[in-house]
């Protein structure tokens, strides 16, 4: 399939933004979303809209299909042992402070160590911090690279007996660094230690095997792989996830529900409390279905294209730098001398190029570049380097706008 037929399945991509055509470049954000996903989301409202697992009558039957049918689909992408390991959550951040809430709670004590890096997106760092305050556990950080690459000797001087949990994302949202999981999960567990992983940034563009990196949990989150908002997943090895108590509870997640006592369903469902996100888990099967007729290679190898033109073009350009390892996923963030990040975007939202600007949710990995914020361009498997000539001829009007004094 030619990158012009994947467009042409993206229909809010064929408009203009500001008198020009839309150049989407802010997909570790969010993605864009193809007809196939926006067709099964609304064929659900249209046609069988019900709520699922409690009712015995024709829509509630083709709903709870749809949903449960989902959740097998996301165990073949990860290659998950069992469908009780996937459990559908609000998305990556729900995921992970499921994590901290039920498992931290339950094992973690005064002294123990959560070790994490200094390139986690908040959502890898807040819960963490609370549950260190709750139990009395140390908060530990892995140092980076000059680079932004880990190192695994660093990660053997970090990680010690006292470590209980070792959370990292796989992809970072801002240096694109591809973090060594399965190294660190060898580490972790050597130690006595759990492995989590951020899978946000990953899922999309890669080819993810939970058995393989070996790791014990891992979320992600749908709206960044062609899926709809407001779904995610939570996978979790089941000898874990049998063990620790649900963080929401009420209708759904129950099993027997007395006046003083309550007991909860089995796996995954004990996790899931209330009416479900059925059609984002709908809608993220439409999206499996979608990325693995694309292929999830096919994918990565594209990406790895646009980033090394990209990286070759930038390097053309006076006056910008640009954070992160040679070796990436599908992003480059930068700055330019003396430009606030800010005005950048703003100067390439009136050409039609939609890039981020800001902390992107790393302030503490802000501080360690010793910048305040920076702009970032992310490619998705719709984009091309014909969009990146435009992004890179944005730029050098950006500089000469504001070398005249604007």
């Amino acid at each position: 399939m030619n990158i012009h037929d994947i467009r042409d399945m993206f229909p809010i991509l064929h408009q203009e933004v500001n008198g020009n055509p839309l150049v989407y470049l802010d997909s570790a954000a969010t993605s864009q979303k193809p007809i196939q996903v926006i067709e099964a989301v609304d064929r659900y409202y249209r046609e069988y809209n019900s709520n699922v697992h409690r009712g015995v009558h024709t829509l509630g039957t083709k709903a709870t299909d749809g949903y449960e049918n989902a959740r097998e689909k996301v165990r073949k992408f990860i290659n998950a042992k069992s469908t009780q390991e996937v459990i559908f959550t609000r998305g990556t951040t729900t995921a992970l402070n499921m994590i901290a809430t039920s498992y931290g709670r339950d094992n973690l004590q005064e002294g123990d160590e959560i070790v994490i890096t200094y390139m986690e997106h908040h959502a890898n760092i807040i819960p963490w911090q609370q549950i260190a305050k709750q139990t009395g556990a140390v908060l530990k950080y892995i140092p980076l690279q000059q680079d932004g690459s880990i190192d695994l000797k660093d990660v053997e001087e970090t990680v010690t007996g006292q470590t209980k949990i070792v959370s990292v994302m796989l992809v970072s949202n801002v240096l694109g660094s591809i973090n060594p999981i399965k190294d660190i999960a060898k580490i972790a567990h050597r130690n006595g230690a759990i492995m989590v992983v951020d899978g946000a940034q990953a899922a999309p563009h890669m080819k993810i095997d939970v058995q393989d990196l070996d790791c014990d949990f891992l979320g992600f989150s749908g709206h960044k792989m062609c899926g709809p908002t407001g779904i995610g997943v939570l996978y979790g090895k089941k000898e874990f996830l049998e063990k620790m108590e649900p963080v929401e509870t009420g209708g759904e997640m129950i099993d027997f529900v007395g006046l003083y006592e309550s007991t909860w369903k089995e796996l995954p469902w004990k996790f899931e409390a209330g009416t479900p996100i059925i059609a984002g888990a709908i809608g993220l099967g439409a999206a499996i279905d979608f990325l693995e007729e694309i292929g999830l290679d096919h994918i990565a190898a594209h990406e790895h294209k646009l980033v090394e033109y990209a990286l070759e073009r930038f390097s053309q350009i006076e006056g910008i730098t640009v954070y992160g390892p040679k070796h990436r996923a599908g992003l480059v963030t930068f700055n330019i001398d003396d430009v606030h990040p800010h005005d950048v975007a703003t100067v390439l939202d009136a050409e039609g190029i939609a890039v981020r600007a800001g902390h992107h949710c790393a302030q503490p990995l802000m501080k360690w570049l010793n910048v305040s914020a920076t702009a970032r361009a992310s490619f998705y498997l719709y984009n091309t380097e014909q969009e990146i000539d435009k992004l890179v001829e944005g730029l050098i009007k950006t500089k000469e706008y504001f070398s005249n004094g604007f």
